[in-house]
């Protein structure tokens, strides 16, 4: 019996229309987080009842009742249905509130501690005015959720905290997760001193997931083994030295995505990432603020054959050099324009490229193409891709990149399909050297079937260059051009911007120009 109601209230009713919805349970929704924070017990009932009276009318109007069940008054329906409904919608209740559910009635006291999802998260106490008080209050929240839940394994274990605070039961923290075979661990720890996290973190036969996001030096043990760990997520950390850094990837034998986001490798000269299980590798490095002193960097050397997304974006601080990559991998290149040291950027791009070789489809920005092309002593370091079928540009396109573009499609004698995601830059008016070509490429003759033009505002830049491609594409048959309502709304425009575009001399004659919304 819920003993703060002396009669029934609607979510009685709405939990006793509920048959066997194991799969019907609706998603996570966002509910307040300063429940268990509360004195008064009373308030806290009220507050959880209407939140899981919030979950259970929505998911009461997802699906349709079939049969009306009658309620007799007095009578709690809610506590009576089974733990495994129960548990379930517990789970989609933040920690701090699932564990406020105890004080409902003696069916609720324990019915949290099965719960295998544990998040907790300090970022509510700096807006306090009792900070000292909150913190020691979270601290011993963190600790008796972990002594008194009774499941034997934790399946996430999400922390976000200042490790100042509280480093040592941090640490204590982890270790209990560690012990109790947690399966995915996701740390958002801000430290402002050097902070190791407990050893047994990195030689863990349970984890699947590590991510971890560290405002410092990540310390590493002489020993790290993650036999079973299948995703890496490191974020805002330093790495300390080549060789801890080398053992950390080598420790990794399973490991199918890493994701490095945002971290320093300023200490390192030379790592290599040789993980034939890697299927999707991601790193984004930090922005630059730094002199063109500073770009030393290390070398990163990826050899992955079974590699099927990568993903690189930065000002190439590092020099990264790709072995064996198979024609399968979605390659997605982004590379921040930086004058200075243009010549050295230059290289590292050329290099970075030449690792892709045997890929069929590339996303790059106007960036990338500018640091290919920006040194001229480079040009015959760059291969001929004989298996890239698909080019996409990522970024607007500058006006003063279009020649450098045809560079690169001279190399790519191939070529099936050419995608301008972001369309040309409309803001930056072509000069008369812009777009004079030096040779056509092999492509326009031989294999471009298919083009794609985005974000079409109708200006007169982009007009003409859509008819250059029109005019040197002999076998084009198609030109897929997206833009706004708005333009397809004025006919006059349309059917004017429609005429210039087949208006002759045309290289394909049976090349459809096709416009679409967006």
């Amino acid at each position: 019996m819920l003993h703060c109601f002396s009669k029934p209230t609607s979510l009685s009713l709405s939990l006793c229309q509920i048959a066997y919805p194991f799969h019907l349970l609706p998603p996570p929704f966002p509910l307040p987080r300063k429940l268990f924070s509360s004195p008064c017990t009373v308030p806290i009932t009220v507050m959880i009842l209407r939140e899981m009276e919030d979950i259970m009318s929505s998911f009461k109007r997802r699906q349709k009742v079939s049969e009306v069940v009658k309620i007799d008054d007095g009578e709690d329906k809610i506590s009576q249905l089974p733990d495994g409904i129960l548990h379930h919608i517990l789970s989609f209740l933040p920690t701090s509130n699932a564990v406020a559910t105890c004080i409902l009635s003696t069916r609720w006291k324990n019915l949290w501690t099965i719960r295998n999802n544990l998040d907790f998260d300090d970022s509510l106490l700096y807006s306090s005015p009792f900070f000292d008080y909150k913190v020691t209050c979270f601290m011993h929240f963190v600790q008796r959720v972990l002594e008194l839940r009774n499941a034997s394994t934790i399946e996430k274990f999400c922390l976000s905290c200042r490790v100042c605070f509280s480093a040592s039961h941090v640490c204590t923290w982890l270790s209990s997760a560690i012990k109790n075979n947690v399966q995915e661990l996701d740390l958002c720890l801000f430290a402002e001193e050097p902070f190791s996290l407990p050893p047994c973190v990195f030689y863990s036969k349970s984890l699947l997931v590590l991510k971890l996001q560290m405002t410092c030096i990540l310390e590493l043990p002489d020993s790290i083994s993650f036999p079973c760990l299948r995703t890496l997520h490191l974020r805002l950390v330093t790495f300390p030295d080549d060789s801890s850094t080398q053992r950390l990837f080598s420790g990794c034998p399973v490991l199918q995505e890493l994701a490095v986001l945002d971290c320093e490798w300023i200490h390192l000269k030379s790592v290599s990432i040789s993980i034939p299980s890697l299927k999707s590798l991601t790193i984004d490095d930090l922005p630059y603020f730094g002199s063109s002193d500073d770009l030393n960097g290390c070398e990163i050397r990826i050899d992955s054959s079974n590699l099927c997304f990568l993903k690189y974006s930065g000002y190439l601080s590092n020099e990264i050099y790709l072995y064996n990559l198979s024609s399968r991998v979605d390659a997605s290149i982004h590379i921040a324009v930086l004058c200075e040291k243009r010549n050295q950027i230059a290289f590292r791009a050329v290099n970075l490229f030449r690792g892709l070789n045997n890929v069929s489809s590339v996303r790059i920005s106007s960036g990338a193409i500018k640091s290919l092309f920006s040194a001229d002593d480079v040009l015959d370091r760059l291969p001929v891709f004989q298996n890239l079928t698909h080019l996409e540009l990522s970024k607007e396109l500058e006006n003063q990149t279009v020649g450098a573009l045809m560079e690169l499609l001279r190399r790519l004698p191939k070529l099936e399909s050419l995608d301008f995601s972001q369309g040309l830059d409309p803001c930056k008016p072509s000069g008369e050297n812009d777009w004079k070509l030096k040779a056509i490429p092999t492509c326009f003759f031989s294999s471009l079937k298919t083009v794609n033009y985005c974000n079409f505002h109708a200006k007169e830049t982009e007009i003409c260059f859509l008819k250059l491609l029109l005019n040197i594409a002999i076998i084009l048959e198609e030109m897929n051009i997206f833009c706004s309502k708005s333009f397809l709304e004025d006919p006059k425009k349309h059917k004017e911007v429609r005429n210039h575009l087949h208006t002759p001399p045309k290289g394909s004659a049976h090349c459809a120009i096709k416009f679409f919304e967006v």
